[in-house]
């Protein structure tokens, strides 16, 4: 099972060395950046589940930070701040922010935050043995077979791939370098372009059994994001 990957932007280290070692023990991977400014060029290379925004930052503020993300990005966001103003609450949540938490805080309070906020905007996929079932899609990892409303979906080996990753995170963007990495070690052998060519052709494969429906999202500049519910 692949590790979300939590971000969390905050300034004072010991805060941010608290937050990570507990989000470390609940299983999740953990990056840290102490400056506004870092946000948006590391989440355009490294998109994660979601971040811990702190609303005091040098060189940018999480408010400017949080209205720059929502330009390009639907990565979640709890935002953490001294200020209990209502003024900075509704400006937060208007901009996008999913969550607040408030200094001082109880690690684990952040935690459990984190876990509701991501199973409301990542929804696990029901795994029975060796499937994944997302929707009406159904991939068996032990027959190789994928179905969608009970029609065979044939898929070559990268597709399957392609499409099991996918499924075991809807609403997670991948970039293009992830899906590339992941999928290297099933043997694969190609460069960042060549997802597009797999995400077109699973596109026209999928569409056959659900015409009108965006089932693969493609997030521009970034890459590609499996919708549920589509």
């Amino acid at each position: 099972m692949i590790k979300q990957h939590i971000l969390i932007v905050e300034d004072e280290i010991k805060i941010a060395q608290l937050l990570r070692d507990y989000l470390i023990k609940a299983d999740y991977m953990v990056s840290c950046l102490e400056q506004g400014d870092e946000v948006i060029p590391y989440v355009r290379q490294t998109p994660p589940a979601l971040i811990l925004l702190d609303i005091m930052l040098p060189e940018m503020n999480g408010i400017a930070v949080c209205r720059e993300l929502g330009k390009f990005s639907t990565v979640p966001i709890i935002m953490i701040t001294a200020k209990v103003e209502e003024v900075d609450r509704l400006l937060g949540l208007e901009l996008g922010a999913d969550d607040y938490i408030c200094k001082p805080f109880s690690p684990r309070e952040v935690v459990a935050r984190v876990k509701a906020v991501l199973r409301r905007t990542h929804p696990e996929p029901v795994e029975e043995g060796k499937k994944l079932i997302v929707g009406t899609i159904a991939l068996d990892e032990k027959t190789y077979q994928v179905n969608i409303e009970d029609q065979v979906l044939k898929l070559t080996p990268s597709e399957f791939t392609l499409l099991k990753l996918l499924l075991a995170r809807p609403n997670h963007v991948f970039s293009r370098q992830k899906l590339l990495e992941l999928m290297r070690d099933y043997y694969f052998d190609g460069y960042e372009r060549t997802i597009d060519s797999h995400i077109k052709n699973l596109r026209k494969k999928i569409a056959i059994q659900l015409p009108n429906k965006e089932v693969i999202s493609t997030i521009y500049g970034i890459g590609y994001k499996l919708n549920f519910p589509w």
